[in-house]
């Protein structure tokens, strides 16, 4: 069985507004809102979560909702970029979908020849990029096809991430020799690692249209900034990013690594929707290690995601406390305010 990790899992910002945040993920780039809950660390605030129909690994992206904090300041130490996959032919398409909702955007630039970046910003400030690529083709179930993009144009979940980093070296080697990571290309100071596409025989027992593991979400670049500030997480900051693996045992596999590399790993966190292992990579960046399973419809039906306030069951006993402190929602096709409790969709 392969030992390392399968890609990209999920990547978790931090929101002021949920409800902004709704808006510009369903409404502006077509994401599925898979889930509505809370943050399981802090349950008086909201964690949401978006990604393809189903949420599939390597498509997640989530946010806590910490209105209280400070905005966070672009640095080293970070996921400074979350790169979304769109076909090679949508590039001119999406910019005009952007101009037309006043989104201001740079480029489209050319990275590593093969690739069209557009880079632009959601309402708390947090850097995103959508990445016109070949491999989009490959992933045609990734795809929320009841969202406001044209299926030909839609969202293909993650590309990949940038992470800033004082130095490379001991986080481009924990990439490597932890997580199965291989350096593949550079570009100044840019650095590209890339998990292999062709994996054990695991990949082909698994269900590929659950999971996702088609391919994709298997980039992540580093950006050696030496003379940069230290960056500092607030809103508008990326929180973590996750990688994905198959199973509870190979994860403990993975843990086992990471612990004998000195890497202070924590337990693994039951988070209800996967399981969790959380470390700090040398430079500074929460990394975490999550499983595929058990997913988002371990608690609503696949058609209903996104439409309650769903909690974890050890949660479920404070519900009628945590109703009355959480924002009310209105969901933006329908435009009715909703409690939390209510169905938004």
């Amino acid at each position: 069985m392969n030992k390392d990790i399968f890609g990209i899992h999920h990547v978790t910002a931090i929101t002021s507004d949920p409800q902004r945040n709704i808006e510009f993920y369903t409404g502006i780039l077509g994401l599925r809102f898979v889930k509505l809950t809370v943050n399981q660390d802090d349950p008086t605030s909201y964690h949401l979560y978006y990604g393809d129909e189903l949420g599939r690994p390597g498509t997640i992206l989530t946010f806590f909702h910490w209105p209280n904090i400070s905005k966070g300041h672009r640095g080293t130490s970070q996921v400074i970029a979350t790169a979304f996959l769109v076909p090679e032919s949508s590039i001119r398409y999406w910019m005009n979908r952007l101009k037309k909702n006043q989104i201001e955007f740079h480029g489209p630039s050319t990275r590593f020849d093969d690739e069209l970046v557009l880079s632009l910003h959601d309402p708390d400030g947090l850097e995103l990029e959508i990445v016109a690529h070949r491999s989009a083709d490959d992933l045609s179930a990734n795809i929320w096809k009841k969202g406001p993009i044209p299926t030909e144009h839609s969202v293909r979940g993650f590309y990949s991430v940038t992470l800033s980093e004082e130095g490379y070296e001991r986080t481009a080697s924990v990439l490597t020799n932890e997580l199965g990571f291989v350096p593949t290309r550079q570009d100044g100071s840019r650095f590209r690692y890339e998990i292999p596409t062709a994996k054990s025989s695991y990949s082909a027992k698994v269900n590929k249209e659950e999971w996702g593991l088609q391919g994709g979400a298997k980039i992540v670049d580093v950006l050696c900034l030496p003379y940069t500030q230290q960056g500092v997480i607030g809103i508008g900051s990326v929180h973590h990013v996750a990688f994905r693996t198959p199973t509870d045992a190979q994860q403990q596999v993975l843990r086992h690594k990471l612990v004998r590399a000195r890497l202070n790993a924590t337990p693994v966190i039951d988070r209800f929707y996967f399981h969790s292992v959380y470390f700090r990579e040398p430079g500074g960046v929460l990394f975490e290690i999550a499983t595929n399973p058990p997913g988002f419809t371990v608690d609503e039906k696949a058609e209903e995601l996104g439409t309650h306030l769903v909690l974890p069951p050890w949660l479920e006993s404070i519900r009628a406390d945590l109703e009355k402190i959480l924002p009310a929602i209105i969901h933006p096709k329908k435009g009715n305010k909703t409690s939390s409790s209510s169905s938004i969709n």
